[in-house]
């Protein structure tokens, strides 16, 4: 499901976001850079991309409850999950995804080097999350949801892990060109996403648009 246009080492397809403000002039290098996951990792956590991201604020809209069961679909460096897992607490767990080896065993060394012991990595394959059945409160995917080639599958997969009362968050890329992203016609739309998952059975549950250039969809299955 997951599309990978780069070769074999295009298994670092997830978290897609340039992280560098000075590729403004290059808004895809950062798909040029999926041969190198040494230099896409770096990139993913280039504090730059703070500027445009704003993981603070998300996280901050978001609102997420002490105890809380996250899964971050697209993990990458963890440049989401960790700041998922401070926000859970303690008692809260965060599933980190990745399709990519060396996105899991770096975020596995990372990990343990902060001492941070609420997140559980999850090599999954590019269909399915590999999560038991009712185990999620909400899916968090960032950047990531124009990878996925059959989206209709990985949604019905998506409702069955959530938990009653359940929520599936999507931020991505605007359409059109931007200074950061992948190039337009990898880009999903927003509207024609919403459209998407109310063919699954999902409601536009609220919408978030303090972001620049990313939509943020909170949506819920329907009853």
């Amino acid at each position: 499901m997951f599309r990978r246009p780069f070769g074999p080492a295009a298994l670092t397809l997830l978290l897609v976001a340039p992280g560098l403000a000075q590729e403004a002039a290059a808004p895809h290098e950062m798909h040029r850079r999926h041969h190198d996951p040494s230099a896409y990792m770096a990139a993913l956590d280039d504090p730059a991309r703070d500027e445009y991201q704003r993981p603070g604020e998300v996280v901050r809209a978001l609102a997420f409850r002490e105890g809380e069961v996250v899964a971050d679909v697209g993990s990458g460096t963890g440049y989401f999950t960790v700041r998922f897992a401070r926000a859970v607490g303690e008692s809260g767990r965060v599933y980190a995804v990745d399709v990519s080896p060396d996105m899991i065993r770096h975020l596995n060394r990372r990990l343990r080097d902060e001492g941070i012991r609420n997140v559980v990595t999850v090599l999954s394959d590019p269909d399915d999350p590999l999560l038991p059945d009712g185990s999620v409160d909400r899916f968090v995917i960032v950047d990531t949801w124009h990878h996925i080639d059959e989206p209709t599958a990985y949604l019905a997969l998506l409702k069955k892990m959530l938990k009653p009362g359940g929520q599936v968050v999507m931020i991505d890329f605007q359409k059109g060109e931007l200074p950061f992203g992948p190039p337009p016609e990898m880009k999903i739309a927003r509207d024609d996403l919403i459209q998407q998952m109310e063919a699954s059975g999902f409601h536009l549950a609220r919408e978030h648009t303090f972001l620049p250039y990313q939509y943020f969809l909170v949506f819920a299955p329907e009853p």
